[in-house]
């Protein structure tokens, strides 16, 4: 059968629709850890008697233990602060100096936190997750804690004076919270509260008002969500001069409505189309961007536009203000981000995926705004790396697949950079060249994508090709410098090529929605174009192509390897979903409904049977070897889904190695040392299916 009609072959056979797995969805049950085990001891036994496996993990670990990497960091008041994690620190710190020392070659830093000592003082599987700070003061704070990397996490109040935990401060037993401070004496808490507290996604439904000193369940109720909605998020929106407090309500993956908390205790709701996402608070205006077009007031905004409402009138009157264009993106450019400094309003774009930052503010009489182009290099990605409401300085970063990182601070009043840290070159890239193709997708639709790989290459299809993917949840793939591509696959020989397909936000919201619930094949035909463009440019070939991908991106390369198997011979899938006609069912799930589409829903139970991987592997077809990647505590895209492809492969007789961490939560790895042996494990499969010595 020609290799053209293999992915129509494959939705004209009917779907496996029996589940004899089931029992591989109980996360902790006995006999789906037996099985577990198992699967891990026969991935192992096979990868890491590879002579290649212990030369590429002393890599791994040397290339994120590093210690000449740019120590990042989060500007607080009068310090950076920064979390460093390396081979005497496995958990990490979080630590501070000042700007002043920060911009030296050595800063000085001094401990805050230390979180492997308190791992063992309390002899708790610590993982950090975040910071919630209070400004302006950046003196009290509330850290995030998981256990063994989970979503799930408990927060508790810490001075950083005394470098301590504040005792009988404020503390949030473990769940997906979400909580803001309002003062220093009053925190707002989404969380889970008692038995229907909870969405139907597993996420708060109730935001109340904690005060200090008084139990957790005594706290105020200001705002309750529904059922259905995916979780109620409490912020508070500061502009550096005021502060807006608010109810996030997320109705679906990608409507919300926000509500405002008057000096009164009532609330607000904006009134912005329900697909507006709030982008922030700047010169005393609430900051939004559409996700559609909206015509108000006799104006029509379009889509992927940045705009803003006075904050005090809306307040004043309840009804919505005049609205002010900001920026309007052309259909090949997104708004990646927005940042309040006091030195200005900073807008992060993606222009045909190559980064720019542009600075706006308002003129005090006219109250136009205006805008100018920071300088920055122009085939890279490009970020603010730090940036606060309450401190001028600015920190801007610089990257693309073959330059390592290099961060500057931005003088506002010349509109320059001066360098401050450069990241060391982590593997040899003279001999390297990048280059952006567009391939047509089976619809006709423009599709970019970058291949890196040696200068003067040979195009006969011989050279060992990775190609990555994700297409989905707005998520854009920026050129980024990875020193474990480079150093375990690019310096050997391979190729490495980034798919910019649709269903992710590259270009912006158009770009996202074309790929959405029955159109969801339309991403994995771009995939599916991008690979047949490598092969038509004599880059790579069927046996010597291998695709990646996680979660989402699982999903996508597991639709890839099961629809066109004939296209590629190896296949990393890692925390992926892959049974979409259980996913809204397990953890998280019901959140994405907005992004998949409801299984339950006769329409899109059709157009998702076409495409779960879980319900399209037949025995009789040849599949290549897959790799499957999870994590036990994964509590956010089940376990189960790779579990049970893994276990039907085996049933049909198919090759597949599977590799399940007991730790590490979505990200698959809890520490430093369990990323580096993923990272060798996976570079070995490839070497090995590839042929790349």
């Amino acid at each position: 059968m020609a290799s053209s009609t293999l992915a129509e072959e494959a939705t004209r056979r009917p779907p496996i629709l029996d589940d004899p797995f089931l029992w591989l969805e109980e996360i902790e049950g006995k006999r789906a850890l037996e099985w577990v085990e198992q699967r891990n001891g026969e991935t192992l036994a096979e990868l890491q008697a590879d002579k290649r496996y212990e030369p590429f993990l002393a890599r791994a670990e040397s290339l994120l233990n590093a210690t000449d990497r740019i120590p990042y960091g989060s500007i607080r008041g009068r310090h950076i602060y920064n979390f460093w994690r390396d081979a005497e620190h496995v958990r990490g710190i979080l630590r501070r100096t000042t700007l002043e020392s920060y911009r030296k070659a050595k800063p000085e830093w001094e401990t805050v936190l230390d979180v492997d000592a308190l791992a063992k003082a309390e002899n708790e599987n610590w993982v950090y997750k975040s910071i919630a700070w209070l400004a302006p003061g950046y003196e009290l704070c509330l850290v995030k804690l998981s256990r063994g990397g989970t979503d799930a996490s408990v927060h508790r109040e810490f001075d950083t004076l005394t470098k301590r935990f504040v005792e009988r401060g404020f503390v949030l037993p473990e769940a997906k919270s979400g909580v803001a401070w309002l003062d220093r004496d009053t925190l707002f808490v989404g969380t889970n509260w008692s038995e229907g507290s909870l969405t139907e996604s597993g996420y708060p439904r109730i935001a109340k008002r904690w005060k200090r000193g008084t139990p957790l369940a005594k706290a105020e109720t200001i705002f309750e969500g529904r059922e259905e909605d995916i979780g109620i998020w409490p912020r508070v929106l500061d502009s550096g001069e005021t502060t807006l407090p608010m109810i996030d309500q997320s109705l679906t993956f990608y409507t919300g409505a926000y509500h405002f908390i008057g000096d009164d205790g009532k609330l607000q709701r904006l009134p912005v189309p329900e697909s507006a996402d709030l982008a922030g608070f700047y010169a005393g205006r609430i900051l939004f961007t559409l996700r559609d077009a909206w015509e108000v007031a006799g104006e029509t905004f379009p889509q992927g536009a940045l705009l803003a409402i006075d904050a005090a009138v809306f307040q004043a009157t309840g009804e919505l203000p005049r609205v002010e264009m900001i920026y309007t993106p052309d259909d090949r450019t997104s708004i990646e981000g927005v940042t309040v400094s006091r030195s200005g309003l900073y807008v992060s774009l993606l222009q045909n995926v190559k980064g720019r930052i542009l600075r706006f503010g308002v003129d005090a009489k006219s109250g136009k705004w205006n805008a100018e182009p920071l300088p920055l290099p122009d085939n890279g990605t490009v970020s603010l790396s730090a940036a606060n409401p309450h401190s001028g300085t600015v920190l801007v970063n610089y990257e693309d697949h073959i330059t390592p990182d290099q961060l500057s601070e931005y003088d506002d009043g010349a509109n320059a950079l001066t360098r401050l840290k450069s990241l060391p070159p982590r593997f040899r890239a003279d001999g390297l060249q990048v280059s952006q193709h567009t391939v047509r997708s089976a619809d006709g639709e423009a599709v970019p994508y970058f291949v890196i790989h040696r200068k003067g290459l040979k195009l006969d299809g011989s050279t060992p090709t990775i190609l990555y993917g994700y297409g989905g949840f707005e998520i854009s793939l920026k050129p980024s410098y990875s020193a474990t591509i480079g150093k375990l696959w690019l310096e050997r020989g391979g190729a490495y090529a980034v798919a910019n397909i649709r269903g992710g936000g590259e270009f912006g919201p158009r770009w996202h929605k074309s790929a959405l619930k029955t159109n969801r094949q339309r991403a994995y035909n771009d995939f599916i174009a991008v690979a047949e463009d490598l092969a038509k440019r004599g880059i790579a070939s069927p046996k010597r192509l291998g695709i990646s991908g996680g979660s989402n991106g699982g999903l996508l390369v597991g639709a890839i390897f099961t629809q066109r198997p004939d296209l590629m011979n190896a296949v990393v899938c890692r925390v992926p979903l892959l049974d979409m006609l259980r996913y809204s069912k397990l953890l998280a799930g019901a959140s994405w409904v907005g992004e998949y589409g409801d299984p339950e829903d006769s329409i899109m139970r059709e157009a998702i049977l076409k495409y779960s991987p879980y319900q399209n592997i037949f025995p009789g077809r040849k599949y290549p070897k897959v790799f499957i990647e999870t994590s036990t505590k994964d509590d956010r895209v089940h376990p189960g889904h790779a579990r049970k492809m893994v276990a039907r492969m085996r049933d049909q007789g198919h090759p597949v190695l599977y590799f399940e961490n007991t730790e590490g939560g979505h990200a698959a790895g809890a520490n430093l040392k369990q990323h580096a042996r993923r990272y060798a494990l996976e570079y070995v499969y490839f070497s090995r299916q590839l042929g790349l010595k």
